[in-house]
């Protein structure tokens, strides 16, 4: 398989902080420090190892705290404007998280408004773009009955089905932690289940050019 994006491609990766990570203001682009210290920084920079010639312009547009109805109230600056030639979204944390969170629950984008406002922004988007990559939301907790992953597999699910409705390429990030969290407990890639330490977001770092077609041999 060969790796999908065309070199010298604009690749915008946009969503909460899980790919913020501390990315510059108001565009993280430019450097490798302007794209934070996430997955985003990591894809970076195995893209740069691996295929040097590329030359992807990779721009960080994560904001932390975001929900889905945060993206859209941002889709035309931090993503219209931009004019990429590829897209990733990953969304849906915050907005299940909020659900859980006493005092925030106002904040919480229930699933069929997440499914529609996810639609919205990607109807405006697609037939400009080359690619579309969207995310999968996760919860780092092995207990598929725990409350909280149960809410997020539901979301999951709701962005599988949006990945197949605009010809994305998904990236079932889940999955990508619950391989690993065969072997290792969940605390030992974040403290909280949610924001990952160096070894999570490699973990979404592979998952995500694994699914681009990237040569790890």
């Amino acid at each position: 398989m060969t790796f999908l994006i065309q070199p010298y491609s604009k690749l915008v990766m946009i969503g909460d902080s899980i790919t913020d990570c501390g990315r510059r203001r108001p565009i993280g682009t430019g450097s490798e420090a302007a794209l934070g210290n996430g997955y985003v920084h990591l894809t970076n920079a195995l893209l740069t190892a691996a295929y040097p010639d590329h030359h992807i312009d990779i721009v960080n547009m994560g904001i932390s705290g975001n929900t889905v109805r945060d993206l859209h109230r941002r889709w035309q600056t931090d993503v219209l404007d931009l004019k990429p030639a590829w897209l990733a979204v990953k969304i849906g944390i915050n907005d299940v998280w909020r659900q859980f969170e006493r005092g925030r629950m106002r904040e919480a984008v229930q699933l069929a408004e997440f499914g529609r406002i996810y639609n919205t922004i990607l109807a405006q988007v697609r037939p400009q773009l080359k690619g579309l990559i969207l995310l999968t939301p996760y919860y780092i907790q092995s207990d598929r009955n725990d409350p909280m992953r149960a809410r997020m597999d539901e979301y999951g699910a709701v962005v599988k089905q949006i990945a197949s409705a605009y010809d994305a390429i998904l990236v079932d990030t889940q999955a990508a932690f619950d391989a690993v969290l065969e072997h290792v407990a969940p605390t030992d890639l974040a403290a909280d289940f949610v924001h990952p330490d160096t070894a999570g977001h490699m973990i979404l770092a592979r998952a995500f050019l694994t699914a681009l077609g990237f040569k790890w041999s």
